[in-house]
């Protein structure tokens, strides 16, 4: 397949499945592998600055006002009791992925982790989609959110380091069964992708730039993920119940991965 419509798919996959919890990672490994296109790594990092700038626009005030509070010294608003939890919940996957980086980059092409990692996600999500407090009387709002039960999400988020096991669906499933109301959960999600992303991509790139020929790749990421930021939090995500058909397609994921080993 011709390699600028080969990159212009991997776009459009990296926007829309960097907030989804099916991993964006292991689909771009995975399409990359059935498209025969060669990763580059300023590629790489085009589409990730592309979904990183999606949900800086989309969450852009709720970030102005915690790092704005966080500086002044306002410590005990709302907003910089947020930006604690989200340092915390950094904390575990951060750590991980600077010690154990190439371990983890060994693995990339491995397809039978992979599969492992599509079918763990699945798990993971319909483990999330069970609602312990049929009520709904109970459940948290952001605010509530305790100290340890960030660092508890962020422990579960380390999962995610291994491709095909989504970073979303980890966070997202564990803040739901810590009693988080699905809002909530998503948005704690979403947010902690920023530090995280951020992070594995300076990481990865070093002194590297974004060159001015992979900007419309940045662009396409960034529109699909825009869009997808959206439509996932305000009608997907909204909803636990719909994790089991999230869960269903990385089965069938899984599954295709699968017998084409076999």
């Amino acid at each position: 397949m011709n390699q600028i419509l080969s990159a212009l798919i991997l776009a459009l996959i990296q926007g829309i499945a960097e907030w989804l919890p099916i991993s964006s990672s292991g689909h771009l490994v995975l399409f990359s592998k059935l498209l025969g296109f060669s990763n580059s790594l300023t590629f790489d990092v085009a589409l990730h600055f592309g979904t990183l700038m999606a949900v800086f626009v989309y969450f852009g005030k709720d970030i102005i006002d915690i790092i704005e509070d966080l500086l002044k010294g306002n410590w005990k608003t709302e907003n910089s009791r947020l930006g604690f939890l989200l340092i915390i919940g950094t904390i575990p996957a951060g750590i991980a992925g600077f010690l154990f980086h190439d371990i983890f980059e060994n693995t990339l092409g491995n397809l039978w982790l992979l599969c492992l990692g599509f079918a763990t996600t699945g798990v993971i999500l319909l483990i999330g989609s069970i609602n312990i407090n049929k009520s709904g009387k109970n459940a948290k709002k952001l605010s509530e959110l305790s100290y340890k039960s960030a660092l508890l999400i962020g422990l579960a988020e380390m999962l995610s380091l291994f491709r095909g096991i989504s970073r979303g669906g980890t966070t997202i499933s564990s803040g739901l069964l810590l009693g988080l109301r699905e809002k909530s959960a998503v948005k704690f999600s979403f947010l902690l992708s920023i530090p995280v992303v951020f992070g594995a991509n300076v990481l990865e790139i070093g002194n590297a730039t974004l060159p001015p020929e992979m900007l419309w790749a940045a662009l396409v990421s960034f529109a699909a993920g825009l869009l997808t930021i959206h439509i996932s939090f305000t009608y997907i995500l909204n909803n636990r119940k719909n994790l089991r058909w999230l869960a269903l397609y990385v089965f069938l994921i899984a599954a295709a991965v699968l017998v084409y080993l076999i």
